[in-house]
């Protein structure tokens, strides 16, 4: 095994639903069939049976779990042991049609009822149609007992609060937020290692099988949050650097989310713990002793913890999302059972 752990690219995990299309490859460069259902594509997993692997250099063909199995450390950052599981999942989607509106549950309820992690995540909007919509978030009043009754009579939508989303938009989507992302949108997203997701209401879909899509109606109103209320995307504050600019976009107990518009070269990355880049626009390279990567439109990138300050520098000018995890959300495989 190499000495030295460079930048690590995996190769993308395709996952094809009703509700996908074509962008993931026209959009982002996914390799892609010639169906029109592709609607994920996970970038770094670590779920059940979703595991990226290596997609070249010294670790090609290793999964992520395998590497972290034998560099715990090296990988994730001090004091983790060869049980620990990856805590986030990175993922880009292509939303053809509107998707289920749904809600994830939080830790607690996640064990319980999906016997997973619970799920809490962030989206930033890499491209939307004229008049798409995002959900997130029922209207201010809303209480369990109207959203029952609206469940009765199949008039749900007047009961969310919804926006038009702009290009950039990032939208932070706690455990417990009642959401869904409408048609003509892609974004990437960041969240918790989990694929814990109760569907509340298919605005009467059906189908592949040409039946009516499962419900999963007890569950989530357990896991419905009814005093959030509305979610509008966030109000990022703007930082001029020596490089360029960064904006804070997220930051919650299971992930930090960082945007950078890259002008010149600097160094990113902590010893501490691993780093993610995925890149939003332009063209950059991340290097270090270890090996180089590329980062453009639609690559996924992670430094691991052992290889500390990692050069980064743009082609000219470049957009990236910097990701590390928070201090929740790990898990190990007795845990994960």
């Amino acid at each position: 095994m190499a000495d030295f752990l460079g930048p690590l690219t995996f190769e993308p995990i395709l996952r094809r639903l009703i509700w996908g299309g074509r962008r993931l490859g026209t959009l982002l460069g996914k390799p892609i069939g010639p169906g029109d259902d592709y609607a994920e594509s996970w970038e770094i997993a670590d779920h059940r049976d979703a595991i990226s692997r290596v997609d070249r250099g010294p670790f090609a063909g290793q999964s992520l779990r395998e590497l972290i199995a034998a560099r715990p450390q090296d990988i994730l950052g001090q004091d983790r042991s060869p049980e620990s599981r990856f805590p986030l999942l990175i993922k880009f989607l292509d939303a053809r049609q509107t998707l289920s509106v749904q809600v994830h549950p939080d830790d607690r309820l996640g064990a319980e009822l999906a016997n997973d992690q619970g799920k809490t995540e962030a989206w930033i909007i890499l491209h939307a149609d004229p008049g798409a919509r995002i959900y997130a978030g029922l209207r201010a009043g809303v209480d369990r007992q109207a959203l029952v009754a609206a469940l009765g009579t199949g008039d749900v939508e007047p009961l969310l609060h919804w926006f038009e989303p702009q290009i950039g938009d990032c939208v932070f989507i706690p455990a417990g937020t009642v959401h869904a992302i409408g048609a003509g949108i892609v974004l990437a997203e960041i969240q918790q290692m989990s694929d814990a997701t109760f569907r509340l209401y298919d605005w009467g879909r059906l189908g592949s099988d040409g039946r009516p899509r499962a419900l999963h109606i007890d569950e989530a109103l357990r896991s419905i949050d009814f005093g959030r209320g509305p979610v509008d995307p966030v109000r990022p504050v703007l930082a001029e650097q020596p490089w360029g600019a960064s904006e804070s976009l997220v930051e919650c107990p299971y992930f930090r989310v960082d945007r950078w518009r890259l002008e010149t070269a600097t160094q990113v990355g902590q010893s501490d713990r691993f780093t993610i880049l995925i890149g939003m626009g332009g063209r950059a390279w991340v290097s270090s002793s270890g090996g180089e990567a590329e980062l453009g439109l639609g690559r996924t990138v992670l430094l691991p913890a052992a290889g500390g300050r990692f050069r980064v520098e743009a082609e000219r000018s470049a957009l990236l999302l910097v990701v590390q995890a928070g201090s929740l959300g790990w898990t190990s495989a007795a845990e994960e059972g």
